[in-house]
């Protein structure tokens, strides 16, 4: 499994100064590669780096060279599983990102959409108050109209005589 980060990542992952990881690069302690400008560390080779030697160091009669062995082989792993979950982690923040981004647009067109629907109707409403009323000022005229016609009706009429 190679996993490569980039040197800034990786000095905050191991708890080094940028320039102590550099200057362990240039030793060949680390492996690194640069690609776009940029240096990247390539962890679970390095990890072995990172571990503390034991030579030169005397050693407890319960602590023998597999457990050192078996301490390096699980930090390496340990390093490795918690940059794959860091990824799992980046990958998941992304798809919820775009998620929300695709929702966030899928309302602003909805809300785009009923603002043009409200203002179809608010100029329905206005078209047809303006009907309404001038439907109601030909209703007066016609109303005026025939009360004059039937005041003169009755005024003219004479009743027939018996």
């Amino acid at each position: 499994m190679n996993s490569w980060l980039e040197i800034e990542e990786f000095s905050t992952l191991v708890n080094l100064d940028v320039s102590a990881v550099e200057a362990m690069i240039e030793e060949g302690s680390l492996v690194c590669k640069e690609e776009e400008g940029k240096c990247y560390v390539e962890v679970s080779r390095s990890a072995q780096a990172l571990i503390p030697s034991t030579q030169g160091i005397v050693m407890h009669e319960s602590l023998d060279s597999s457990s050192v062995a078996l301490s390096s082989e699980f930090v390496e792993k340990t390093v490795g599983a918690i940059l794959s979950l860091h990824e799992k982690v980046l990958d998941a923040k992304e798809e919820t990102l775009d998620a929300l981004k695709s929702e966030n647009r899928f309302l602003k067109e909805a809300l785009f959409s009923m603002q043009e629907l409200y203002d179809e109707d608010r100029k329905t409403i206005e078209t047809l108050t303006k009907q309404l009323e001038y439907i109601k000022d030909e209703l007066e005229f016609t109303k005026r109209k025939y009360k004059m016609m039937w005041n003169k009706a009755v005024e003219g009429y004479t009743a027939p005589s018996q």
